[in-house]
């Protein structure tokens, strides 16, 4: 499991990405179950499933 709150938070456009496409093939390929929290949109589009907090209750979204 790894756990990544913001991890592209600080990084430019390139870095950003890499950090996303690592984070999607340690996902896919070797299979962790990766946990992000984020407020970018971007990521949450390459997510496999989304949940948002609103209010304090967590919901999966879509």
């Amino acid at each position: 499991m790894l756990l990544a709150d913001e991890p592209t938070g600080n990084l430019d456009g390139e870095n950003s990405r890499n950090v996303v496409e690592l984070l999607t093939y340690l996902a896919h390929k070797e299979r962790y179950c990766v946990i992000i929290v984020t407020h970018d949109p971007a990521i949450a589009e390459a997510s496999d499933v989304v949940c948002r907090m609103t209010d304090g209750i967590l919901e999966q979204a879509g």
